[in-house]
């Protein structure tokens, strides 16, 4: 039944960049999350169909977004970027949105995946977008794990 505390719930997550939104899907009943692939972000802004045709493809019952904070856990440019995209996200979505402390995420992301590259279980080189990506699972986890 929607609305109970054992419903459950897809999450669709965002790690958002000046460059580039990675995406990550998972749900509550699994607590995984899957790399979904990136999202150009041009000089206007975020590709917002391209964002609408995730959320379509996903059906999500919550979007999640990565808020980056610095070391010492301060606010910073990328922080204000971050809660923007969250407020246009919910606009755009008719979604509920909540944010996950993003610290560190695409460092963990970067190991995660040069650690499947030396084992052999990842072939491909590694490109922006799959860090990205995999910094968009981490993120999800987080929120998964209850990091809200």
């Amino acid at each position: 039944m929607p609305g109970t505390p054992d419903a459950v719930r897809v999450a669709l997550a965002f790690d958002f960049g000046a460059r580039r939104i990675g995406l990550a899907v998972g749900d509550t009943l699994t607590r995984s999350a899957v790399a979904r692939g990136a999202i150009a972000v041009h000089a206007g802004g975020p590709d917002w169909a391209a964002i609408r045709r995730a959320v379509a493809a996903n059906a999500p019952h919550v979007l999640v977004v990565g808020t980056p904070y610095n070391v010492a856990g301060g606010e910073t440019a990328m922080t204000t970027r971050a809660r923007q995209f969250a407020a246009d996200l919910a606009a755009h979505c008719a979604l509920p949105v909540e944010q996950v402390d993003e610290r560190y995420s695409s460092i963990e992301a970067s190991a995660r995946l040069k650690a499947e590259r030396a084992s052999g279980e990842r072939r491909r080189r590694l490109r922006k977008e799959d860090i990205d990506s995999a910094a968009a699972v981490v993120i999800l986890q987080r929120w998964l794990e209850g990091e809200r």
